[in-house]
């Protein structure tokens, strides 16, 4: 996980709170930072360490969504920062661990335009990036294979169709037979033709879409499995950052 140091508190009436829960977030007392984090924005709604330091708090903690709202407040000011990379950074990767890879993709983007030269960025960058290519990819094709299974649906209940008509006709005949034959004895079906030997029985619809369902989730476990490794790697490879 990101190591996010937090900063300094400026000289504003939040100070005493922002110290403290600076202290708390050493001590890796997410809980006790927080409530430190939060007093001081009760007095100063706009302390941009207060925010910054809440946000990497939420991080620690897990709370992406109220980490990116923390990150969010800072928006207008971040432009005029000196140190604006490291927030657009630190917006990436809680939208990483949110699997927001669009809002991943600009951050880390804003970030390398303040800091070109920053690499884990730039890795980050790429990787969201893939990401994204494969979460539309699998949208798309999330699509295609609904359209493919309606089909597939269709031509199944016209082969259950084409079944039973045939089987009707099969029944009509049979009566017809035995009435013309005039044979009130026993009456049995037909018995059912056996398949010469060597011929391969064909393979129902309702098969045929069980053998593709399991392939497709094959398919998506190899998949999920992959992305999972790629996310690791992503970890591995976050820094410090300190604004």
């Amino acid at each position: 996980m990101l190591a996010l140091v937090t900063v300094a508190a400026s000289a504003q009436p939040d100070r005493k709170d922002v110290r403290r829960g600076n202290r708390d977030f050493k001590k890796e007392d997410w809980k006790a930072a927080e409530i430190d984090y939060r007093k001081a924005l009760v007095k100063d709604s706009s302390s941009v360490a207060a925010n910054y330091n809440l946000g990497n708090t939420l991080y620690r903690m897990g709370d992406m969504e109220q980490a990116r709202k923390s990150y969010d407040a800072l928006k207008e000011v971040a432009p005029s920062s000196p140190s604006a990379s490291d927030l657009y950074y630190n917006m990436g990767n809680a939208a990483s661990q949110a699997k927001d890879w669009q809002a991943a993709v600009d951050a880390y983007k804003e970030s390398l335009l303040r800091n070109p030269g920053d690499m884990d960025a730039k890795e980050n960058y790429i990787y969201a990036k893939e990401m994204l290519k494969n979460q539309q990819n699998q949208d798309q094709n999330g699509g295609n294979r609904n359209q493919d299974n309606q089909q597939d649906q269709d031509d199944k209940n016209n082969q259950q169709n084409q079944d039973n008509k045939d089987n009707q006709d099969k029944n009509d005949d049979q009566n017809k037979d035995r009435q013309n034959d005039g044979n009130n004895q026993d009456q049995q079906d037909s018995p059912q033709q056996q398949p010469q030997q060597g011929q391969q029985p064909k393979i129902t619809p309702q098969a045929a879409q069980q053998m593709l369902q399991a392939i497709q989730e094959k398919e998506k476990e190899t998949q999920e499995k992959v992305k999972k490794e790629k996310a690791e790697a992503l970890k591995s490879r976050q820094k410090e950052k300190n604004w």
